[in-house]
């Protein structure tokens, strides 16, 4: 693709487009067309390095990373439960509650990008506060803040304390929360970034929109992030279990086996909602779809904290029971404060869904 196309979008993105387009083709920080709605998939030809043979900073072979030995060994013998990580973002307190909450209730954490909390501790470092605890982290890492040196420098932290798997995201762009005074980097986008985890040793997921345009081509794209490293992909939120199971199907049937020599292992997302805080967080999602009723039915509820993890584990179910789905993502978070009363509440989720 041109210098030219790249410029053009605003996260510089090669393998477009992101989940961050609207439901009406526009792009999340312009009233603009994507560019990418009007362009063939692009297919996966590596990345570009510019680095001499012989100079420093040498690719090495990939070595499988312990975490991500364990994560497959286990994806292999039974579907996992992935929490998303409530804990606030610069408190190590926080961090080590939640994770005490979480550890040995849920297979992994995912630990990643918060819109609401752009200034983060750095991925490895948060995944060794987590893992201190005894809790596996899948840890998010994301295009928006980091170059393609400084992400890589955080792929060899991760590898090295060994997280259970490495969530490849593109990221929001730098006008969308909390701080639009920092500049955005998107030096690599998603795909990319997935073919350095995977060289350093990662177990690699990516996420995938159905339900985002062009929903006809978010199939072919998922493919291409396949061929670039992806072995499991996050399905986001597309309003229930029958349009996943849908997206899943046409994935499949595009030959991803056959022309790979692997499956792609689908872990659904489920939305959890279980007071208004928790619902007003999940609706700043792009292109939010969620179940009919789904939000109503828990809001309405005389106790919407109980009513809220009976809904979960419900569709929880529904998914699980999807041919190619191994896991699911217990997705959303809440309000300050109430981060150990949200950890709790995953726990109760996965403990009824008694997949371990």
């Amino acid at each position: 693709m041109t210098i030219a196309l790249l410029a053009e979008c605003p996260k510089h993105m090669e393998y477009g487009p992101c989940g961050g387009v609207e439901l009406d083709g526009s792009c999340e920080v312009s009233p603009a067309r994507c560019m990418f709605l009007d362009l063939p998939t692009v297919r996966w030809h590596g990345i570009e390095r510019s680095v001499e043979p012989g100079a420093a900073d040498p690719v090495l072979e990939p070595v499988a990373s312990a975490g991500a030995m364990r994560m497959r060994a286990l994806l292999a013998t039974r579907p996992v439960v992935v929490a998303d990580f409530p804990a606030r973002a610069l408190d190590a307190a926080s961090i080590a509650e939640c994770a005490g909450i979480l550890s040995g209730r849920v297979d992994a954490v995912l630990a990643g990008d918060a819109g609401a909390a752009r200034l983060q501790f750095p991925p490895s470092y948060r995944a060794h506060l987590i893992q201190s605890a005894g809790l596996p982290v899948w840890a998010g890492v994301n295009c928006r803040d980091r170059n393609r040196v400084a992400l890589e420098g955080e792929l060899a932290g991760l590898a090295h304390v060994a997280v259970a798997g490495v969530h490849c995201v593109t990221g929001d762009h730098t006008d969308t929360g909390s701080r639009p005074d920092a500049a955005p980097v998107f030096d690599l986008d998603s795909t990319e970034t997935a073919a350095l985890a995977r060289a350093a040793g990662h177990l690699v997921s990516v996420g995938e929109s159905p339900a985002t345009p062009p929903v006809e081509r978010r199939p072919a794209r998922l493919l291409e992030k396949m061929r670039a490293g992806a072995e499991v992909c996050f399905v986001n939120h597309a309003g229930g279990s029958a349009p996943v199971a849908e997206f899943i199907d046409a994935v499949q049937q595009l030959g991803t086996a056959q022309q790979l020599g692997t499956a792609m292992i689908f872990i659904a997302c489920v939305p959890i909602v279980i007071d208004h805080e928790s619902a007003a967080l999940l609706r700043t999602f792009t292109t939010l779809v969620l179940p009919e009723g789904y939000l109503d039915r828990i809001l309405a509820a005389r106790d919407p904290f109980t009513e809220g993890i009976s809904a979960a584990v419900e569709l929880g179910r529904e998914m699980l029971q999807i041919h190619g789905v191994r896991g699911i993502n217990l997705s959303g978070g809440t309000g300050p404060g109430r981060e150990a009363w949200f950890s709790e509440a995953l726990a109760r989720i996965s403990d009824e869904l008694g997949t371990s």
